[in-house]
């Protein structure tokens, strides 16, 4: 299914949701992560602050719609922000790791893994990581499918 067509199915049962909506999967691992936003075990997500900043695209904001797709481009589930906030990478919360519903849920997998990640990215984009770099955490909800 396209984004577009996951959207419309949407709009069916949430006719307010109105036409706005980004479309985008998971830089790492899109299957398992799209997966875990689609049974609602992945709540939130974090990203690189400085990659927004240099890619200049706006933080997303509480209220907007994401369609979540998988690596062959198609329509997952739909989600919609609840809350943005920065933290430098240091002061992600258990909570937040918890959130994003990956491995063990615990923040010592969060910071491995997260870390790795965003070195790899930092580094395609000639930049270093810093323990105190900020993270840009976004929290959202499952909308569609209903689990």
């Amino acid at each position: 299914m396209t984004h577009q067509e996951l959207w419309a199915a949407y709009r069916v049962v949430s006719p307010d949701a109105g036409e706005e909506y980004e479309a985008w999967a998971y830089g790492d691992d899109p299957d398992t992560l799209a997966e875990l936003t689609r049974t609602g075990i992945k709540t939130a997500t974090a990203g690189a602050g400085i990659l927004y900043e240099i890619e200049e695209e706006p933080l997303p904001q509480a209220g907007e719609y994401s369609v979540i797709l998988n690596s062959r481009d198609e329509a997952v589930c739909v989600i919609r922000t609840t809350r943005v906030y920065t933290v430098p990478f240091d002061q992600v919360s258990a909570g937040q790791a918890c959130r994003e519903g990956e491995g063990d849920r615990t923040l010592a997998y969060w910071r491995r893994v997260h870390e790795r990640f965003f070195r790899n990215e930092l580094s395609e984009a000639g930049l270093a990581f810093s323990p105190d770099m900020p993270v840009v955490c976004e929290e959202f909800e499952l909308v569609y499918p209903p689990t």
